[in-house]
Order: structure tokens, then C-alpha cells, then sequence
């Protein structure tokens, strides 16, 4: 298993992220879908690692959809919303 450092998201109309990248990276970009599917099936994990914090990237279903998150720590800049987008 790979884990793999996110530096950009992809975002539709709504904000919601639609794809994770790090330009460069072969797997880059990788679908929400491919996304979540790599992180439940362990066959990869992803972070963001900004502002000296790493963040593991996980997977939270609302309202029978799934979204991919960060967890909440000292800095937002490692947030999936506020990535550069890709």
C-alpha cells in the first residue's frame, strides 16, 4: 500500500472535491470515486501535508453519499477545500 501526498483537489460548482492530485505522481489525478475506493479496500492511503501538519484524507458518508475528508487539527491549510485546484 502507497501512501500518497495530495497537494491539489479537484472541485465541481458546489465545492465538492471530485479529485485528488499531486502533479508529477503517476496515479495524479485520481476520480473521488478511485479515490475512495483506494482508501476502503486499503490499497492506498492519501494525506495533505501543509504548514509542517500531515492530515490523513478518509472517507465520511452523509446522507448516503460519500465524501472524502481530513481530520481537524492546528492549521486549516491542510483542509481538502482550501487546496489549490487542480
Amino acid at each position: 500500500m502507497a501512501d500518497r501526498r495530495v497537494t491539489q483537489t479537484g472541485k465541481d460548482d458546489d465545492g465538492d472535491i471530485t479529485r485528488l492530485c499531486n502533479p508529477g505522481e503517476d496515479w495524479s489525478p485520481r476520480s473521488k470515486a478511485g479515490a475512495i475506493l483506494d482508501i476502503e479496500d486499503k490499497t492506498h492511503s492519501y494525506h495533505v501535508e501543509e504548514a509542517g501538519y500531515k492530515s490523513t484524507i478518509y472517507v465520511v458518508e452523509v446522507g448516503g453519499v460519500k465524501h472524502l475528508k481530513t481530520y481537524a487539527d492546528e492549521t486549516s491549510k491542510n483542509n481538502l477545500d482550501n487546496l489549490e485546484d487542480c
